[in-house]
């Protein structure tokens, strides 16, 4: 029989952080093996569980939630929507430019599609957070990575996302706090970029899904805040600040310049018409959680049990020889370098594997998110302090090995 091929629209397509070093890691607990799964930032499995008032009040409401709601979503959880972007300093919002989605994921990839033609290019972080080089992809466009500067605290590179703009630029994609890097971006840089998007007529698309989980007293700016008389859809959502990952409760908000985006907006409207809409029990979270207590202040403050783990996996993986990492200011995640000189890997998905083998333990090698070199990992430290000290002993012991291997 003719083999059935996947489309060729899949062929820049991939998300490593679910790719096949996690398929060998099945394969290895089918055979028995207990791994410690350091490559995804799911909340609940290391049990960090969402507010009891979200998981009651979605319970109290089910009965009520068997039917279609409109297809940007709920009025009442869209109110508090357009509340939270009061409370960011976001001008001019409506309930009718809040779009309610399965996940910020479902509206990022809907966002893109309403927006590409083939051949258009978004400019993206490098590291970036995979799903977007891969929904840019699939949506017919060309994925254009700018690069974020590791010695100068993963911050954008403006220069280079200046050069890298073209006439076929569409967007420019700001991932604050960042995933993979945890940095957090300040106001002046937040300028730059709005006013390369301002220069060019461009989007501005926010990816803030971590926008509450800070650290140091650190405080987060919206990039939509800063500007009038430029587009900006922002997507954030339940899943991390309120460990709500199988909610799949996200949102998106288009603000800003929208009076030249009327055909846009009419694109997005029918794409959310398309999917009929988001799940409504997940839809009925949004408003108890944006207005009820904000719990992941106990979560981030440095006693807190996130605090403490940023803390401990930054010193456990500094301890290690040739292993250099800049703390992270926001999000769940740290994206290590290893020296090239001690860790000469040619192929970091290998190295990957290797780890897998060797200690039982899962992480996402860089170029998973886009990085050009194969010399960085990401880990999330959501493990209590036990399992992360004994998963990155785990690492330590694994690179010790590694390095006298290829002395």
């Amino acid at each position: 029989m003719k083999p059935i091929a996947k489309s060729s629209k899949l062929a820049s397509v991939c998300y490593d952080i679910r790719g096949p070093v996690l398929d060998k890691a099945r394969q290895m607990e089918e055979e028995g093996h207990k791994i410690i799964k350091l490559n995804i930032g799911n909340l609940a499995v290391f049990g960090i569980e969402p507010p009891d008032e979200i998981v009651q009040d979605m319970i109290r409401n089910l009965s009520g939630a068997a039917g279609y709601t409109d297809s940007k979503g709920l009025f009442a959880p869209r109110k508090a929507v357009v509340h939270y972007c009061q409370e960011k300093n976001i001008a001019g919002v409506t309930v009718d430019d809040v779009y309610l989605g399965n996940g910020a994921s479902e509206l990022i990839v809907m966002s893109l599609n309403a927006l590409l033609n083939e051949g258009d290019e978004v400019l993206l972080p490098a590291p970036d957070y995979p799903l977007y080089t891969a929904a840019v992809s699939l949506s017919g466009g060309r994925p254009v990575h700018y690069i974020c500067d590791e010695q100068q605290d993963w911050y954008p590179d403006i220069a280079d996302m200046r050069a890298k703009i073209t006439p076929r630029t569409k967007a420019i994609v700001v991932i604050n706090p960042n995933n993979p890097t945890g940095a957090l971006y300040p106001d002046s840089l937040l300028l730059e970029i709005v006013q390369l998007a301002r220069e060019h007529n461009l989007i501005i698309l926010a990816d803030e899904i971590y926008d509450k989980t800070l650290y140091d007293g650190a405080t987060h700016t919206s990039i939509a805040s800063l500007a009038d008389d430029v587009l900006f859809i922002t997507f954030n959502g339940l899943s991390k600040n309120y460990r709500s990952c199988g909610y799949r409760a996200g949102w998106m908000v288009v603000s800003g310049e929208k009076r030249h985006a009327k055909d846009y907006i009419e694109g997005l409207n029918i794409l959310a018409s398309m999917r009929l809409c988001a799940n409504t029990p997940g839809q009925l979270a949004i408003q108890t959680a944006l207005g009820g207590y904000q719990s992941i202040k106990d979560l981030i403050a440095p006693t807190g049990r996130l605090g403490k783990q940023r803390d401990l996996a930054y010193e456990l993986l500094s301890q290690i020889p040739g292993v250099s990492v800049v703390k992270p200011k926001g999000a769940l995640y740290m994206f290590p370098k290893l020296d090239p000189k001690m860790y000469p890997i040619a192929d970091d998905q290998q190295f990957a594997y290797e780890l897998l083998a060797e200690e039982k333990v899962l992480i996402v090698q860089g170029t998973g998110f886009n990085w050009t070199h194969p010399d960085h990992f990401r880990l999330v430290f959501l493990p209590n302090s036990d399992d992360l000290t004994d998963a990155i002993g785990r690492i330590a012991r694994f690179l010790d090995g590694y390095r006298k291997r290829h002395a």
